[in-house]
């Protein structure tokens, strides 16, 4: 097979292009919404009138989750107006829609290490991504690259602070779920031992969680039921995993964007027929939180 050709890649910046300009950039993301990087999304609407407030340039939702994305675009570089604007829609559309969790999303081609420091300091309050786009030239063809330079801070329950968490014990889940299915739990703990030897079951009266010298370390959930176990494995969510995990045949629920986790339905005969999969995936959900 021969040495592919080297071309030297050309950075356009389409705030000075005479033809490519954020309505053309609208309509890229608009067809295809996943150059995000935030998964399976569509558009739900795009210069959405926002009362007394202008226009958002693009709302784009989960296609399997109630989470909806305000996304402004800035052609060049970010400046104060454009986000007091972004956290401003934001801000509209989750008072407007509260039964959806809501992002917002700054897209810009030159995110200066000025307002990396803003845009830090509002992450951990605000679920605020921060996205930098550069339009890459190679001859006769321009395509479109999305980084991200500040990512969501998920907001909720520490795993550290133990003491929000109401404790019970294993006779409560055996009584919840079934001694059969704990003891799957107990199994799928063997395999972490492999792993980590120092890994206990933690339990917590609404699942069953992981703990090493005492402190949590949760990186798999168990909840038992009567007949199975449900699994939650926190993963990024990646193209990769989802389709070892379709071609697998392990009965997925979903993937839970709040907790980032992939919840799988997991019955006796899954434990032989798919052990090294469910261990490769939880070795890389360890690997991820170390």
């Amino acid at each position: 097979m021969p040495v592919p050709k080297y071309v030297k890649p050309e950075r356009v910046w389409l705030k000075t292009h005479p033809d490519l300009n954020e309505k053309w950039l609208q309509d890229r993301i608009g067809e295809d919404p996943s150059l995000l990087g935030f998964g399976d999304l569509v558009l739900r609407d795009r210069e959405r009138p926002q009362a007394g407030a202008g226009r958002l340039d693009l709302l784009l939702q989960d296609a399997e989750a109630s989470r909806r994305y305000e996304v402004e675009i800035q052609l060049g570089k970010t400046d104060e107006s454009h986000i007091i604007r972004t956290i401003e829609y934001w801000d509209i559309e989750r008072k407007r829609y509260p039964q959806y969790d809501h992002v917002a999303v700054i897209v810009a081609e030159d995110i200066t290490s000025r307002f990396l420091t803003v845009i830090g300091l509002f992450n951990g309050f605000i679920p605020l991504v921060a996205i930098q786009l550069s339009a890459i030239q190679l001859g006769d063809t321009v395509s479109l690259v999305f980084s991200k330079v500040i990512d969501e801070m998920r907001l909720g329950l520490v795993d550290e602070d133990e003491e929000v968490r109401v404790p019970a014990d294993r006779g409560y889940w055996e009584k919840r779920g079934s001694k059969q299915t704990l003891a799957m739990a107990d199994e799928m703990l063997g395999w972490l031992h492999e792993l980590d030897p120092g890994l206990e079951l933690k339990y917590n009266k609404f699942y069953i969680g992981l703990a090493k010298d005492g402190r949590p370390n949760n990186f798999v959930e168990f909840r038992p039921q009567k007949d199975w176990l449900r699994v939650e494995i926190k993963l990024e969510r990646s193209d990769e995993t989802q389709a070892q995990l379709d071609a697998s045949g392990l009965d997925v629920m979903d993937y839970e964007v709040r907790w980032g986790q992939y919840r799988i339905r997991v019955g006796k005969a899954d434990l032989t027929k798919h052990k090294d999969l469910l261990v490769s995936l939880m070795a890389k959900a360890q690997g991820g939180t170390e």
